[in-house]
């Protein structure tokens, strides 16, 4: 069985790591390379480092600090915002990703999907999804930063990208986003039921039992392939050695910490 990833989320906007409630209300979390370098000596198995404001300021992802903090890690990096071209994609995995992550910029243009699987690799392309429940069911996806609803309906999204080449969604629940109040169970196992790639949990951990429901392969669970956490982690409620032992303990295949880095 494939093991399952425990991965800390580093949202970024002026140059610091920024964490709020359903997408509002940021607060400063730290400085993002410190912030990284810990992360990745704690023994995560990834890090997602994204610029949460490029896209709705209309502008490109920080590179320069990309580069900074992608030479400070030794795990697998995923870079986000702001991505809008396949040359945008390259300077990224220049700078030192290992994945990018596009969201606005996909349900913009879904081609750029296609074309940057196509020329990286479907392994080099995660799709990231913020979808908020709707009334009478089913999720609405929203892009800019949370701002703008499409209409698009989340599992259908999910299934429409990986068909273009998406090798992994990123799954938030904005109505979960930072009120660690548990991970949209529901919400998760539809598309990771839909989709015959990995899908990352996100939104709403507070506690271990959270980060079991999202990974837990059962019929109440959530069927993530990896849970994504960032209040948890910035605020010292938990570190990811006691996610990771408790985690084994409870029988999840999760990567032991000798073998995370």
């Amino acid at each position: 069985m494939v093991a399952k990833r425990i991965i800390p989320c580093l949202d970024v906007a002026d140059g610091r790591v920024v964490k709020g409630v359903n997408f509002v209300g940021l607060r400063d979390a730290g400085d993002p390379v410190e912030l990284a370098c810990r992360y990745s000596a704690a023994g995560a198995d990834e890090l997602v480092f994204l610029d949460i404001a490029a896209s709705h300021q209309g502008r490109g992802t920080l590179v320069e600090l990309v580069q900074r903090t992608a030479e400070a890690v030794t795990i697998p990096f995923t870079v986000g915002g702001g991505i809008s071209s396949v040359e945008g994609i390259t300077v990224l995995l220049r700078a030192g990703a290992d994945k990018v992550s596009l969201n606005s910029s996909a349900v913009r243009d879904p081609e750029l999907v296609a074309r940057g699987a196509g020329r990286f690799g479907c392994q080099c392309i995660v799709v990231a999804i913020d979808a908020r429940a709707r009334a009478g069911g089913g999720w609405d996806v929203y892009v800019k930063g949370g701002r703008e609803n499409t209409g698009l309906d989340a599992v259908a999204w999910a299934r429409q990208v990986v068909a273009l080449g998406a090798g992994e969604i990123l799954l938030t629940s904005m109505d979960g986003d930072g009120t660690q109040a548990g991970y949209a169970l529901e919400l998760t196992r539809a598309v990771a039921d839909a989709v015959p790639v990995p899908v990352i949990a996100s939104g709403g951990a507070g506690c271990i039992d959270h980060l079991a429901e999202a990974l837990d392969p059962g019929p109440a669970g959530g069927h993530a392939s990896a849970a994504l956490l960032a209040s948890l982690l910035h605020d010292g409620i938990l570190s990811v050695e006691q996610i990771k032992t408790e985690l084994l303990r409870r029988g999840l295949p999760i990567r032991p910490l000798a073998l995370s880095c």
